[in-house]
């Protein structure tokens, strides 16, 4: 994990300064940037494997900057923000944030979480060991090229998103209870409050559903949890 590239995009100096310090302490290259555009900016020049954005820039807000960074691929992103309402987590979560924590915060939290999702990402290609590609009516993930098709198209998917669909692709007959996705794609406690877990089955079925008010791929089983949908 050492030597791997972050973007950190945070207005307040000192914040900025401590943080980017404790990374560079734990390893990690760190591009520290302090307002929306310059960040936007970057995104276009460099390669990045994880990225960690406050909400509050100038600018150029959070928002549109997790919108780049969701335009250009997948990597990762951690929300580190003062905007702590359930209404804030669930608007990040649904533009394609993997985390969010708030202010204000542990470092040693933080740095923890920066290195969970690190290791998801790095990791979430070898989750099928039984081959590169697993295919079910029209979906077809091919875990070494890290890429989803529905019927031959191309989409892109954030970490979270794609975790959650190789899940139930690897177990088609068997029904998850949110809290064992939660437990097993985000590698914390389900602690009752499924909006996280609702925001991203949303917003995966809005991206490979052609229905997705009525899914065909990931079902509800209601009072229990999601399954892969049968042919």
């Amino acid at each position: 994990m050492d030597n791997m590239k972050l973007l950190f995009v945070e207005d307040d100096k000192e914040i900025n300064q401590l943080v980017t310090k404790y990374l560079l302490k734990n390893g990690f290259r760190v591009d520290s940037i302090y307002n929306g555009i310059d960040a936007i900016a970057m995104l276009q020049s460099n390669d990045y494997q994880m990225a960690i954005i406050d909400l509050l820039l100038p600018f150029a807000d959070g928002y549109e900057v997790l919108r780049k960074i969701r335009e250009k691929g997948n990597m990762p992103v951690l929300i580190l923000s003062a905007k702590s309402t359930e209404a804030d987590k669930i608007i990040g979560l649904g533009l394609g944030a993997d985390d969010y924590l708030t202010k204000p915060f542990s470092i040693e939290e933080l740095i923890a979480r920066v290195k969970a999702q690190l290791r998801r990402y790095i990791n979430f290609g070898n989750l099928n060991s039984e081959g590169s590609i697993i295919q079910h009516m029209g979906l077809e993930i091919d875990s070494n090229a890290h890429t989803v098709k529905v019927n031959g198209k191309t989409v892109a998917l954030t970490l979270k998103e794609y975790e959650i669909l190789i899940l139930l692709m690897k177990h088609p007959r068997i029904v998850f209870t949110k809290a064992q996705i939660f437990n097993l794609v985000w590698n914390e406690d389900y602690m009752s409050d499924d909006n996280t877990l609702m925001v991203h089955i949303r917003r995966l079925r809005e991206k490979i559903e052609t229905d997705p008010s009525n899914p065909k791929y990931i079902q509800t089983i209601w009072g229990i949890g999601y399954k892969l949908g049968e042919e």
